[in-house]
């Protein structure tokens, strides 16, 4: 299956772009959302787990990440990736003078993906959708709708 996208235009931020300038670009559609609790019966499907067990696993990865990520370790996954904590902070003439109650910046959990995930990514395919041309009647003004008397 592939990703669909449609195109929306917006202002053109290029530079030398003239004030007033817009160009399309792709957006990205949601195709909805899966509910922890469909995700966890498709893992139980798959695995010798019910899904009660796959909840529990899951609460338990969310926590133990957590932890591990607060005392500075890098967390992996396995083939879904890994996380770990990223931060920084405003610059200090002298280390004298550095404050890290008031110079740290909020930190980030970042996400890199598994060999997996990257796999995945190097085969989307794009599928554009929605453009009004496509909507447009073709022919003899007649659309392709049913016709209710």
């Amino acid at each position: 299956m592939s990703a669909k996208y449609k195109l929306v235009q917006r202002k053109d931020f290029s530079k030398d772009a003239p004030a007033d300038a817009k160009k399309f670009f792709a957006q990205l559609l949601n195709n909805g959302t899966v509910a922890f609790d469909e995700f966890c019966g498709d893992v139980a499907e798959e695995t010798a787990l019910t899904s009660a067990d796959v909840k529990g696993c899951m609460d338990r990865t969310a926590r133990i990440t957590a932890k591990h990520l607060k005392e500075g370790r890098l967390v992996q996954l396995g083939e879904l990736g890994s996380f770990l904590l990223t931060g920084g902070s405003t610059g200090s003439d002298t280390a004298d003078k550095f404050n890290a109650g008031s110079m740290m910046k909020k930190p980030k959990v970042r996400f890199i993906p598994g060999k997996l995930l990257l796999k995945m990514l190097s085969e989307v395919t794009f599928e554009r959708v929605g453009d009004k041309e496509d909507k447009k009647p073709s022919g003899g003004g007649e659309d392709d709708r049913p016709v209710i008397e």
